[in-house]
């Protein structure tokens, strides 16, 4: 039985991760953290200042984090400390918070950290990088589109597309939306929509003469992250404490 501790636990994607935990037999929900207390599943939720008493008390295998930045590397820091595997969903994070977290995790625990632990985006991603590598003289857009409490802009994901894109063309300009009169050069553009209740819409735009091709992947319930976290919780039991990626997790590189 592997224990299970959430982070953002009354938030919409924390309280559908304790719902697939709960319903799960061969998982078991101790609790959560948030910015209030509460319960989640019968499960007390506690205050996020808490978390280093709550996982002593709780001792989870491991801890799920769907939140913002500034409380993820906290809550990484602190599952680090007490010896908790992770699984962090949360993007947003700065180089200087990304550098925290690496010095927290790396020779201390096992953690599946990704922009985005949907299966269908990782394929994406493979698509994107595939596409790259044979039309990288086209124009390229990236586009996405999320609801309207999405705080970060562009999403996870989208950066991770312009990092499989930088690596496979070398690092280009990023015109981030457009303006005025600019002639287009060998820029990639990126844009960022948000409104109403869109779960997560990506493209990738090739653009060369007389043909375009379009690379797109649309979430419809955000059960599919959810499912993938649990996926990730499941594999990275037991693993050397390092990094790991929603990829390896899959077995596609």
């Amino acid at each position: 039985m592997i224990k299970v501790a959430v982070s953002g636990a009354l938030g919409r994607m924390g309280t559908m991760i304790g719902r697939i935990v709960d319903d799960a037999p061969d998982l078991e929900l101790v609790g959560g953290t948030d910015i209030r207390e509460g319960t989640l599943f019968g499960k007390e939720v506690v205050p996020s200042a808490r978390i280093d008493a709550f996982l002593k008390e709780t001792e989870p295998d491991i801890l799920i984090d769907f939140t913002v930045a500034a409380a993820a590397v906290e809550n990484i820091r602190a599952a680090a400390r007490n010896n908790v595997a992770l699984v962090v969903g949360t993007t947003g994070f700065s180089p200087e918070q990304g550098e925290i977290i690496r010095s927290a995790v790396e020779g201390s625990v096992p953690a599946v950290i990704s922009s985005n632990f949907s299966v269908g985006v990782n394929i994406f991603w493979e698509l994107v990088r595939e596409a790259a590598r044979e039309l990288g003289d086209y124009d390229i857009e990236v586009t996405e589109a999320h609801h309207r409490y999405k705080k970060d802009a562009p999403s996870g994901t989208a950066k991770t597309i312009l990092q499989i894109l930088d690596q496979e063309l070398g690092e280009r300009e990023k015109v981030y939306g457009r303006a005025g009169m600019a002639e287009r050069k060998g820029e990639i553009g990126v844009h960022a929509i948000r409104g109403g209740d869109i779960v997560g819409d990506h493209t990738v735009l090739f653009a060369g003469n007389f043909e375009c091709i379009e690379i797109s992947h649309r979430a419809y319930d955000r059960a599919v992250f959810a499912q993938g976290a649990i996926r990730a919780a499941r594999w990275v039991i037991g693993k050397e404490p390092r990094i790991y990626t929603m990829q390896e997790v899959l077995g596609i590189r």
